[in-house]
């Protein structure tokens, strides 16, 4: 798959409607991707039920956190319900629910915050010093190096370049195992200008996928030999930014336990703006055979 035709169908996938006949401002269809993987990617469900919610609300109160829960694994054969349930609406902020059901049965829950922007104080964190994403290789060139034979574009909408080892390098050389994690990610393409919930629900879609991998780089495990979902997933939006520049999440995990890895993250720009912070816990299983 081309990176403008994967692109373009997520950003389809996120144009969420009203159901058809049901068009009461409150439930909102959502499709599911037509390469059929079960189950349905979590970073979608989280991207879509965001997207619902902010049909429901202003374009002057931009989201600032975004908390999922996710309860089942979503099937990729039937569309997804997104309930939006207003719970308030003032004028500098607006909170909404968001309960996603499949077949019936709820497999998501989302609850977003949005914030009309005002002055106050301001800090933050220093960017880490890390090489450009520029002068490292696609995630397929570092699988490459693992399998020992080249590794076809995987067609996902969103690029990645790690800075450290991947799990696959902490399995085989123990000492290269580490708690924290840094890759920069983009969109492969363009996105629209003067949509940052469009721009927020392209981040959600993206870090799901890379928080996890901490975990399993922390332990010298790699994905042959574990499993990884998410439970619960948090992002806070600090400032606007674009999805198909290149960011760098800083991920760390202070714990594991039960079953269960915690990963803690931050998101830069380019620049050093420190854009966004988020949290995951994930449920991790290990094939000790």
């Amino acid at each position: 798959m081309h990176q403008e035709r994967a692109l373009a169908e997520l950003l389809d996938l996120l144009d969420v409607g009203p159901e058809p006949g049901r068009d009461d401002g409150e439930h909102f269809l959502g499709r599911p991707p037509l390469e059929q993987s079960s189950p349905v990617y979590g970073g979608l469900l989280a991207a879509q039920a965001l997207a619902a919610a902010g049909r429901t609300v202003t374009g002057e109160l931009p989201v600032h956190s975004v908390h999922c829960s996710f309860v089942r694994p979503g099937l990729p054969t039937s569309p997804f319900d997104h309930r939006v349930e207003r719970v308030r609406t003032s004028a500098s902020f607006a909170t909404r629910r968001v309960s996603t059901a499949q077949r019936g049965r709820e497999v998501f829950a989302l609850t977003a915050s949005f914030h009309r922007p005002e002055p106050g104080l301001a800090h933050q964190d220093a960017m880490p010093d890390v090489p450009d994403p520029e002068g490292l290789p696609a995630y397929e060139e570092r699988l490459t190096e693992v399998f020992g034979e080249a590794v076809a574009p995987l067609g996902t909408p969103y690029e990645t370049r790690f800075v450290g080892p991947l799990s696959f390098d902490a399995e085989k050389d123990p000492a290269l195992a580490s708690s924290r994690t840094r890759v920069w990610v983009r969109v492969k393409g363009e996105a629209a200008d003067g949509q940052p919930l469009l721009h927020a629900c392209l981040l959600v879609y993206m870090c799901d996928v890379t928080m996890l991998e901490t975990v399993a780089v922390r332990h010298g495990v790699s994905w042959f030999h574990a499993t990884a979902r998410s439970l619960d997933y948090t992002v806070w939006i600090h400032h606007p930014f674009r999805a198909d520049d290149w960011l760098l999440c800083d991920h760390e995990t202070p714990v594991a336990s039960g079953g269960r890895g915690l990963v803690l993250g931050r998101v830069f720009t380019r620049g050093g703006l420190l854009v966004a912070t988020l949290a995951q816990e994930g449920l991790v299983r290990v094939s000790l055979g």
